[in-house]
């Protein structure tokens, strides 16, 4: 999904100075934000208070939307660099192209992950016909700079490894949990998870302190380490922990976002991961003038232009502001 805000900012952040070394609960509030006609999401990452966990980088959750009689999502060909995105439904389904030729249909459920290395192209809608409701989360990551170049690619996985317990099931979707390892491709040490809690489980997951935690909550009335975390909200958790007590008062659903911190600082803007603000300058000049990234061949209408980048260059702010 892209960032369609018309006024785009830069930012930079990683880096290892600011990151949280002990057990923390820092709950983190949505900023909302319009994406085209039919779709509002909650974006929790890039935060006023916190920019990273290891290396997920933005994190929008949306739905559940009644869009039977909307067009649904409709988000037309935008490019990206230097990141991958992670697509993530619970409810509905969308329609994925890009420009190295992929066209796939994402589910619930299903792991939808384009590695955009050095640049592409992609667009995203809901299909027609479309399910009524649509519900889920957009995520990035961040790809250190030994990978950042490497050729687009897209992957799609309909059949995720999960993690079982009393009143749990955890699928896994990046990284590993509890010995169970998602069949998508990672670049650095983290992990990402879908939490379903069935009413009244009382449970623990285990982590690895050595990678720092945040909890979305997507659905239901859930505590995380005793902090009720409401849908569209995400608690940061920081470092060092063994395990996360989990509580759910009715079903609900949790992902959880981990892993190793990021240590190279980055700046992104718009829909760019780069480490210098001449590099994303670039890049948006051969968005809007030239072919480095590539078509998207079938979706009907035009590509999305760029935003004015702003008069300044940003300074270094670290991970948190």
């Amino acid at each position: 999904m892209s960032n369609l805000e018309r006024q785009a900012s830069l930012t930079v952040c990683g880096g290892r100075g600011f990151v949280v070394a002990e057990p923390v609960r820092e709950l983190l509030s949505p900023r909302h934000v319009r994406l085209g006609e039919s779709t509002e999401v909650r974006r929790l990452l890039p935060n006023l208070g916190r920019r990273m966990v290891g290396a997920w980088v933005f994190v929008d959750h949306y739905g559940p939307d009644d869009i039977a009689d909307e067009p649904g999502m409709q988000v037309p060909p935008h490019p990206h660099m230097g990141l991958q995105t992670v697509s993530w439904l619970h409810e509905g389904e969308v329609l994925h192209r890009d420009s190295t030729g992929s066209l796939q249909t994402i589910r619930p459920r299903e792991l939808g992950l384009m590695t955009s290395g050095r640049a592409i192209s992609h667009s995203e809608e809901s299909p027609r016909p479309h399910a009524r409701f649509l519900h889920g989360a957009q995520l990035w990551v961040a790809l250190p700079d030994t990978h950042r170049h490497v050729e687009p690619h897209f992957q799609h996985h309909a059949d995720l490894p999960r993690v079982t317990g009393p009143g749990l099931t955890a699928t896994v979707l990046l990284g590993s949990l509890d010995g169970a390892t998602s069949p998508g491709t990672t670049y650095t040490p983290l992990v990402g998870a879908d939490l379903a809690l069935t009413a009244g489980t009382e449970t623990r997951l285990p982590l690895d302190p050595d990678f720092e935690y945040a909890v979305l909550s997507m659905s239901g009335e859930a505590d995380v380490d005793g902090v009720p975390v409401l849908p569209g909200s995400m608690l940061y958790l920081g470092c060092g922990r063994t395990d996360l007590p989990l509580r759910a008062a009715s079903d609900a659903g949790l992902m959880l976002l981990g892993g190793e911190p990021f240590a190279e600082e980055i700046v992104m803007w718009w829909n760019f991961v780069g480490r210098t603000d001449e590099e994303i300058r670039q890049a948006r000049e051969d968005w809007m003038t030239s072919d480095r990234f590539g078509e998207v061949k079938g979706y009907d209408g035009g590509r999305l232009a760029a935003p004015e980048m702003p008069p300044t260059q940003l300074k270094a702010r670290g991970r948190v502001r």
